[in-house]
């Protein structure tokens, strides 16, 4: 499989998801949009990777080459392709399949179970009831018509969506190692203050086998979809 990643920010490339093509025998290619390099030809991959971002999908004025991405993913989609989109990306998804993207009632940054679905476990044998993984939003999206809602949490109702088998959609990070969210954390800075926002000391705590776990679940998931 061809897969070709649009990366938003040095801090949230594709990470486990990278690791996951190579032991998979995919091929990654990877656009900086952040850095102005141009789109790829929607021939030249099999699968569209939309990674996170510290933007929301429809600030253009900030960064003009978000319209052009929107129509970019909104044609390859009705092509056919198949996707993965996560944080972010999962929002650009979302928006392709015509579900709204708006501000979530709270800001969710920091380790927080998420609950997976019936309809979930029935499209991916396996997932657990539960699990604990990393968020770092402040929007969230409408499940689009024809979706499975795959998860959700106590602050954020839509946590992942799966569409035709085909599109899967990640509101939260299971692809990110401590590394990435170090670099998250230097570039954010300060967290804002909520009810569900860990600031950086309680985050850089998490012990490792939260990440394993976060990062098993990220391959059973992409193997039950992608396999």
């Amino acid at each position: 499989m061809r897969i070709h990643c649009l990366q938003h920010a040095a801090s949230e490339g594709p990470s486990l998801i990278g690791s996951w093509a190579a032991s998979r025998g995919h091929h990654l290619a990877i656009t900086r949009l952040d850095l102005g390099e141009p789109l790829p030809s929607p021939g030249s991959f099999d699968t569209l990777l939309l990674m996170g971002g510290p933007m929301n999908i429809y600030m253009d004025r900030d960064y003009p080459w978000l319209r052009t991405e929107r129509l970019f993913i909104a044609e390859v989609i009705a092509r056919g392709c198949s996707a993965i989109g996560v944080c972010l990306g999962s929002q650009f998804l979302a928006d392709a399949l015509g579900g709204r993207v708006a501000q979530n009632p709270e800001r969710e940054i920091g380790w927080h179970p998420v609950t997976f679905t019936d309809s979930a476990r029935a499209q991916i044998p396996g997932l657990p009831g539960s699990e604990v993984v990393l968020h770092w939003h402040g929007d969230t999206f409408e499940l689009p018509v024809g979706a499975v809602r795959l998860a959700s949490s106590a602050a954020c109702e839509n946590q992942g969506f799966l569409y035709e088998r085909r599109i899967l959609a990640l509101q939260f990070h299971p692809e990110m190692t401590r590394d990435a969210v170090e670099q998250l954390l230097a570039e954010d800075g300060k967290l804002p203050l909520g009810r569900w926002v860990q600031q950086p000391s309680e985050i850089q705590a998490t012990p490792d086998e939260i990440y394993e776990r976060a990062g098993k679940l990220l391959i059973q998931i992409l193997d039950g979809v992608f396999s």
